[in-house]
């Protein structure tokens, strides 16, 4: 149960950032559970993957190469979510880091619900 409640409340804020910030779109609550899915296969497969390649870089950077690599993804889901529109890349760097902290704080605040 867990599971289905962190991917409607990824599911909500992306629609609630989504009508604040310009330049995001998303056609229906239903695209917005999808993204919510999406992202956080994407996040589970891919980045780890990428981040294992850009290593050096990300080291180098004292690990703020991770934002790029986080907007990296909001874009790729942008092309595979029908109904999902991420304008620019710095719009999907602003994305990525409002919903991080927006599910950090929604997360922390729930968090005595799961036990």
């Amino acid at each position: 149960m867990g599971l289905l409640l962190r991917i409607l409340v990824t599911a909500a804020l992306v629609m609630l950032i989504a009508h604040l910030l310009p330049g995001v779109k998303v056609d229906s609550f239903v695209q917005s559970i999808y993204v919510a899915i999406i992202l956080g296969l994407l996040n589970l497969f891919i980045k780890p993957i990428i981040i294992l390649f850009t290593l050096p870089v990300t080291i180098l950077t004292l690990g703020l190469f991770l934002l790029v690599i986080n907007a990296f993804i909001v874009l790729l889901c942008s092309n595979i979510v029908g109904g999902f529109y991420v304008e620019s890349f710095w719009t999907a760097l602003l994305f990525s880091i409002i919903l991080s902290i927006f599910q950090s704080v929604v997360y922390k605040l729930t968090a005595g619900e799961d036990k």
